[in-house]
């Protein structure tokens, strides 16, 4: 076994000095954030600072002075020692992925209050002096000598690291032909370019042109080597962009700068649209830090009450997704406010009748268990408590709300208060939509895009243009 042992004043002698070696991580950074409150962005915020900012400047203070304190309490003077002031210089950043050598020497011995001076350094690879200076403690006067304690293992979850695998996953099956709606703003132009530029999507513009070439001239983006599909306005670009994946021309379509209810209006017109017999339903994948898997809530845009024969193909479409995304027998939860099958809640008996379905073959591909309250859904020790004995229980890759309202605010509580990202999809038409959002960031733009190019490769869609 590894001990720690501390060498007591008396033993001490000018001169003797102890050492440690680490390598700066981009994980030290976000744990020291994350641990210590500073999230200065200059430190941890690459879309804040330029690239070699992010690279270079990382608060000496902060992770060489831990390094500093580290050899002080656990080599020389060791445990026991007494940090009391330090006064220490920060010559040259220390950039992630460099090597520095943390080094203390004892400079002075004062028997008065067993007192050290001890000259300290971070010396990077190079050989370049990263930090310099001095502290003074007091030295241990008793001998410790015990186990050396491992640290725990602490993981940060990067957000966003599971929408970084649908992007892998959908550059095997991309790229596709994207009609992108009336993409008159920044955020959905640079969604929409930064998809393509990831290797997912072929775009093609559709609106105003004018004002796309404006949005792109405004936020310095490049549309040389675009396809835009003129039309005068919002409403006339969605109802062109239907026209587009009627003929082939693309194979999914991407909200702009426009209203949900303007993009699904043409695309659910029973002469002109993209009707299938399927119900059509939105599906927000969330990258939730907290939880082990994508969460999938269903449905929290579209469908308002949806009816058990509604609730049927919410289900079935997201058991489709599930399957484009790799998940091949996906846990569905069926939320209610209960677990229990209880007559005066209507959700919960159209939960058992769905779990009925499911027995009888209507509804085929994933496993289904419900009603489950949330927390039975996503929590193995709450579904233990309450004596659930289920497949899906505490496991759920697929929650299906009861209702548009419940899962419009459980989606943006785990956004705004777990620190999820969500991406958009709407299923159940002739081709994918990726449904985003005003405030969605590039990350999720580009996911919903993934989403979308899974499933119409899925579906055998790419998108033909003119010829």
């Amino acid at each position: 076994m590894n001990y720690i042992e501390n060498r007591t004043f008396e033993e001490l002698q000018v001169g003797d000095e102890a050492s440690v070696e680490r390598t700066l991580t981009d994980k030290d950074i976000r744990l020291f954030a994350a641990l210590t409150g500073d999230v200065n962005p200059l430190h941890v915020d690459k879309e804040f600072a330029q690239d070699w900012i992010f690279q270079k400047i990382i608060a000496h203070g902060m992770w060489g002075g831990s390094l500093i304190s580290s050899v002080l309490g656990t080599q020389l003077p060791g445990p026991g020692t007494i940090y009391l002031s330090q006064n220490l210089e920060f010559r040259n950043p220390i950039a992630a992925g460099e090597k520095v050598r943390t080094t203390v020497r004892v400079a002075e011995k004062h028997d008065e209050g067993h007192r050290l001076v001890v000259d300290c350094e971070c010396r990077k690879a190079n050989g370049e002096i990263a930090i310099t200076g001095q502290a003074r403690v007091i030295a241990p006067t008793k001998k410790v000598r015990r186990p050396r304690v491992g640290s725990s293992s602490v993981e940060l979850h990067k957000a966003g690291a599971r929408f970084e695998v649908l992007i892998d996953l959908a550059k095997e099956a991309g790229p596709v032909r994207m009609a992108v709606i009336h993409p008159v703003d920044e955020a959905s132009l640079k969604g929409a370019l930064e998809a393509r530029d990831r290797g997912l999507i072929e775009p093609v513009l559709v609106g105003p042109e004018s004002k796309i070439r404006e949005a792109a001239e405004t936020s310095e983006l490049n549309l040389s080597e675009v396809e835009i599909v003129p039309a005068p306005h919002s409403h006339a670009a969605a109802k062109t962009a239907v026209d587009l994946a009627r003929n082939g021309r693309v194979a999914s379509l991407m909200k702009g700068a426009l209203h949900t209810d303007e993009v699904l209006t043409p695309v659910l017109d029973s002469e002109s649209g993209l009707r299938t017999e399927r119900r059509v339903s939105h599906i927000f994948a969330m990258d939730v830090p907290s939880y082990e898997r994508l969460l999938m809530i269903t449905d929290a845009a579209v469908n308002v009450s949806p009816d058990l024969d509604d609730l049927a193909d919410i289900v079935r479409n997201a058991i489709e997704l599930s399957h484009a995304i790799g998940v091949p027998e996906p846990a569905v939860a069926l939320l209610s406010a209960v677990e229990t099958v209880t007559p005066s809640i209507p959700s919960t008996l159209n939960s058992a009748a769905l779990c009925k379905m499911a027995d009888r073959g209507q509804i085929t591909g994933g496993l289904l268990d419900g009603p489950l309250a949330f927390d039975n859904a996503i929590s193995e020790r709450a579904a233990k408590i309450k004596g659930i004995k289920s497949k899906v229980a505490g496991r759920a890759d697929v929650l299906v709300v009861p209702d548009l309202v419940s899962g419009n605010l459980l989606a943006k509580q785990l956004d705004y208060l777990a620190g999820a990202e969500g991406a958009g999809i709407v299923l159940g038409a002739r081709m994918p939509i990726a449904l985003t959002s005003r405030a969605d960031t590039a990350l999720e733009r580009v996911a919903s895009a993934a989403l979308a190019v899974l499933m119409a490769a899925e579906s055998g869609l790419s998108g033909e243009p003119n010829t």
